[in-house]
């Protein structure tokens, strides 16, 4: 797609693709109005903007292919700036099919994916990031997923970026005065006051990087492993943690063989849980396999709930487990299980057990559905910690978090060089490239090759 102006009207289905009680066609560009009017039983061309209209949607036979409400949109009050018809067919796939080849035959073009969007983005409607918002609003599967996009949609990022940029952009102006004032020795920047500056913005710029780790895992779903040796009680955890018999459950060891995947949403953050095969050594190729399944889902997880059998595991082999495990930004939340049977046996076990590490394991009865309470919490507690998305700015978005990682490594080139002494070229030339990373957030600066890889992600219609 061109980042040119846009001459010609692009149509699409705007709703998912099936059966259903209404689908929506977008049709956008100089000539929807017209287009539509054509295949429309009412005459629409001076139609207002913002205005419903019920009627018919004829074939060239003259037969009526579908009663429709349309609703018509006049650029530059609508979602692209252009002139837009939105027309609710009944959801019907051969009607839908029948509509798109109908427009398509009037002069409208099928639409690419996210071309909509990319126009609202051309046309002024909203910056880069808002519009990247959009897509990852679309695909939102939490409260907490949804909140960041929406929050970013509405210009959150944009904002914050903006602020940075601005203010680089004014000091390296005076830099630049200078250079034309080479001869004379005068300095319009003063260099402490730009130094203060360059900290305090690469501390911003890290600060929001460093959001990126929470803000991606809300996106995606924080991955979240069940592992532990067999009959320690994992399936069941899964189980009662859905509240539905996902896994099978056995007293046999090594039921489990392969790993399950389910989502569970805990105040709004989406938990990816992967019950997995028991760690020990396998008694057959196929364990084998589930085995080395577990250890790779533990390589892409960033919390493990690792669960252990509080009467039938030795304190020797839950920590050389744990040693096994651990890894470098690997959350363990360690879970004793079976509760039930120990207090049978024990009266004051549990005491004992709060007494010798409290705070340091979590206690449960996965069968009976004790402690699954506080084992979500911790479970909260491990994924977003203390973080407020409500409060801050929370970066979601790989594109985002890189190019704020650059920007913040040529600050601190500027910073170097401010230091050492060096010339204000150099000093220039590195706030530039800062500005420049700042930029290609927002799409202040891209090129056609970014902005196709970035709207070739959305869905068609939108």
């Amino acid at each position: 797609m061109s980042r040119q102006a846009h001459e010609d009207t692009i149509v699409a289905l705007s709703t998912p693709a099936g059966s259903g009680a209404i689908g929506v066609v977008r049709i956008s560009g100089p000539e929807a109005i017209a287009i539509v009017n054509g295949v429309f039983s009412k005459n629409i061309l001076h139609a207002p903007g913002y205005s419903l209209h019920f009627g018919q949607v004829l074939l060239p036979s003259g037969e009526v292919l579908d009663e429709v409400l349309l609703s018509v949109f006049r650029g530059p009050r609508s979602y692209t700036r252009e002139d837009t018809v939105e027309i609710s067919f009944h959801g019907s796939p051969y009607i839908l099919a029948e509509a798109l080849n109908l427009l398509v035959s009037a002069g409208a073009r099928p639409a690419l994916a996210g071309e909509f969007t990319q126009r609202a983005f051309l046309n002024g409607a909203m910056d880069l990031a808002q519009a990247e918002a959009v897509a990852d609003l679309i695909a939102s599967t939490s409260a907490k997923a949804h909140e960041i996009a929406f929050k970013q949609m509405r210009g959150g990022v944009s904002d914050e970026i903006g602020k940075l940029r601005h203010e680089l952009l004014n000091f390296t102006s005076l830099l630049e005065l200078e250079l034309d004032f080479g001869e004379e020795d005068v300095e319009f920047a003063d260099r402490t006051q730009l130094l203060q500056l360059i900290q305090r913005i690469s501390a911003m710029t890290t600060r929001l990087a460093e959001t990126f780790r929470l803000g991606n895992a809300i996106k995606e779903g924080i991955v979240t492993v069940i592992a532990g040796r067999p009959n320690a009680g994992k399936s069941t955890l899964l189980n009662t943690l859905l509240q539905e018999e996902r896994a099978i459950v056995s007293d046999i060891p090594g039921t489990t063989r392969d790993t399950i995947e389910e989502s569970l949403v805990i105040e709004g953050v989406k938990f990816r849980l992967i019950d997995t095969a028991g760690i020990r050594e396998a008694q057959d190729q196929i364990e084998a396999i589930g085995v080395q399944r577990t250890m790779e889902s533990i390589g892409k997880a960033r919390i493990l709930l690792y669960v252990y059998d509080v009467l039938g595991t030795p304190q020797a082999e839950k920590e050389a487990d744990l040693e096994k495990l651990r890894k470098e930004g690997l959350e363990i939340l360690v879970v004793g299980n079976k509760w039930d049977q120990a207090w049978q046996l024990h009266d004051n076990l549990f005491e004992r057990f709060q007494k010798t590490i409290p705070g340091h394991e979590l206690a449960i009865s996965a069968k009976e559905n004790n402690g699954i309470e506080q084992l979500k919490a911790a479970l909260l507690q491990a994924g977003v910690g203390s973080s407020n998305a409500e409060e801050n700015v929370i970066i979601s978005n790989l594109r985002h978090y890189q190019a704020l990682r650059a920007a913040t490594a040529s600050l601190s080139e500027a910073e170097n060089a401010i230091l050492a002494g060096l010339s204000q070229e150099l000093v220039a030339i590195d706030i530039r490239h800062a500005i420049h990373h700042l930029g290609s957030i927002t799409g202040e600066i891209t090129t056609d090759e970014v902005l196709g890889n970035i709207f070739s992600k959305f869905c068609i219609g939108k």
